[in-house]
């Protein structure tokens, strides 16, 4: 799988892990599940994709990486090849796709059931290929429901046809739709109020952005703890 280094964290052992694909080398980073190595004892993996316009620092990622750990999930943030080549504008999502089908056989080597997600661009590979990676379930932070102003550009499809179980997590004022904006179908909808596409809130608002990332993690927790 490539070369894999290991440094100390405040949250305990972090691993990167390098991964070749197709579409070049990608890295996993690895966020144990408390009192295991890497993945192999957790009860669940979830790997986590970036966005379009960032990476693995993105604060909702970083919030799920901190929490997770402790419900008995090794969380695995996946960092796309254009990202460690160090390329500023994302390839097309054919690439992206492709990126993280390479990506696959290291997050399931260990054996627990995978979720697929990711933010925004990464939400939207996750739910792509869920079905045909074999995905135990897929969480989608700030699915891009459409172009912002665009909403005659809709992307509905794509999260409608994830074809396993999907929670999406929203923020209350995203660009990207809203969450009353999202079309019926069998997925499960949490919102962050006042959350921007980022899941950032606005000083003068109700929840500091701790409380947000408070509201987003414990969401996401209870979600996974009522997978089967």
């Amino acid at each position: 799988m490539g070369c894999v280094s290991t440094t100390e964290t405040g949250r305990g052992a972090e691993a990167a892990e390098t991964v070749d694909t197709d579409a070049g080398p990608a890295r996993i980073t690895w966020f144990p599940a408390t009192g295991t190595t890497k993945a192999g004892n957790a009860r669940l993996v979830l790997a986590l994709g970036h966005g379009a316009g960032g990476g693995i620092e993105a604060r909702d990622l970083q919030a799920l990486a901190a929490a997770l750990p402790a419900h008995g999930v090794t969380v695995a943030l996946v960092e796309q090849p254009w990202r460690v080549a160090g390329k500023r504008l994302a390839p097309a999502p054919k690439t992206l796709d492709t990126g993280w089908r390479g990506l696959w056989p290291a997050l399931t080597a260990a054996g627990p059931p995978v979720v697929a997600g990711g933010r925004s661009a990464g939400a939207r590979v996750a739910c792509r290929t869920a079905r045909e990676l074999g995905a135990h379930a897929v969480l989608a932070l700030s699915f891009p429901l459409h172009p912002p102003g665009r909403p005659e550009k809709s992307r509905a499809d794509e999260l409608l046809g994830s074809g396993v179980p999907t929670l999406v997590v929203q923020g209350g004022h995203d660009p990207f739709g809203r969450p009353a904006e999202f079309p019926p179908g069998e997925y499960e909808i949490a919102e962050v109020p006042y959350g921007d596409h980022g899941f950032g809130v606005p000083k003068k608002a109700g929840p500091g952005q701790d409380e947000a990332m408070g509201m987003l993690t414990a969401a996401v927790t209870r979600w996974l703890a009522a997978l089967v």
